[in-house]
């Protein structure tokens, strides 16, 4: 159950920043957690939900610069393993967790890129995908995929995507994607067998490992590679003999628990996307803090296109 209410202000310990909050970012893990599904259990009596946010930091711990006093950030893994996450006005979290936002890029903007931009670089750095190649974003106009497409255009390669409306066609579209598939409507394995004149893909960036890997048989090409950050399923079906004849890779991430090196260089190249405003953001709703549990329910319903925003209010915070 979700509650609206008070907590006491957070106080930064060492290495940690106080950011005041003008924004969380809700994503489909926080409703999931909440369920108890992807096997993280609810671990504390009190959790405050949400890994994404932006803010200003109000206040530094022990070994900290103060000159991070007043910097505008966003934030990565808030609740990830700690009961206290953004959907609050303040959040208390190690200064390397709230990296510095440009001023070209907004509060709402800056709230989405926590786990969304995040996974997106990550899986595309993962694919490794050269000029030239083919690679499939299913789910292209989701929050993740979106922004996947534009990072895989710059790295000049042919982008199908697919989707599951003439709206989300058209989302998905203006990110770059070069060929889009109506899975409600059309066979994908048909219509990816005919855009690479039988060759199939050379990389897919699987938001949905359980639904989609019926198709890999017909879809990746030789030596292709899978790189998997979401399903819907505990467990999944795949054409294990065509696989192997065709020497295809998976690989498996979770954006919460990726190497340090992986994080910083991940990190690195968004950021200097972010430096560039090279990147569109969709914000396909935004409410107040206190609704919280609509945000939730909405996120769950699928029905909204884009990122779910919390506005926190400025007068919240007495000014």
């Amino acid at each position: 159950m979700i509650q609206f209410g008070e907590q006491p202000k957070p106080a930064p310990g060492p290495g940690e920043v106080l950011v005041r909050l003008h924004t969380s970012g809700v994503n489909p893990s926080d409703w999931k957690t909440r369920r108890g599904g992807g096997n993280r259990p609810l671990f504390a009596p009190l959790i405050i939900p949400h890994s994404d946010g932006a803010g200003v930091i109000e206040a530094v711990g022990e070994g900290v610069p103060a000159a991070r006093i007043g910097e505008r950030v966003w934030t990565w893994n808030a609740q990830w393993k700690r009961a206290c996450g953004t959907a609050a006005e303040y959040v208390a979290l190690p200064s390397a967790q709230a990296v510095s936002l440009p001023d070209a890029v907004s509060f709402a903007e800056g709230a989405c890129l926590g786990i969304p931009a995040f996974t997106a670089m990550q899986a595309v750095r993962l694919a490794q995908p050269a000029p030239g190649m083919r690679v499939l974003v299913p789910g292209g106009a989701g929050s993740v995929g979106h922004y996947a497409i534009q990072m895989l255009k710059r790295r000049e390669v042919e982008v199908i995507a697919t989707v599951s409306s003439l709206r989300k066609a058209e989302h998905a579209a203006m990110a770059g994607a070069d060929h889009v598939i109506n899975y409600r409507d059309e066979d994908v394995a048909a219509r990816v067998e005919a855009i690479t004149h039988g060759q199939g893909v050379d990389r897919v960036l699987e938001v949905d490992l359980t639904g989609n890997a019926r198709n890999y048989s017909q879809i990746l090409g030789p030596g292709a590679s899978v790189v998997v950050y979401g399903t819907t399923g505990a467990e999944s079906v795949m054409p294990s003999v065509a696989l192997m004849q065709k020497s295809i890779s998976l690989k498996f991430f979770m954006i919460y628990d990726i190497s340090a090196r992986d994080r910083q260089e991940a990190l690195d190249e968004l950021n200097s996307l972010l430096d560039q405003n090279g990147l569109q953001h969709t914000v396909g709703r935004t409410l107040r803090l206190d609704q919280t549990a609509l945000a939730h329910e909405l996120l769950e319903s699928g029905d909204v296109m884009g990122n779910v925003i919390l506005s926190i209010a400025q007068e919240e915070h007495g000014t």
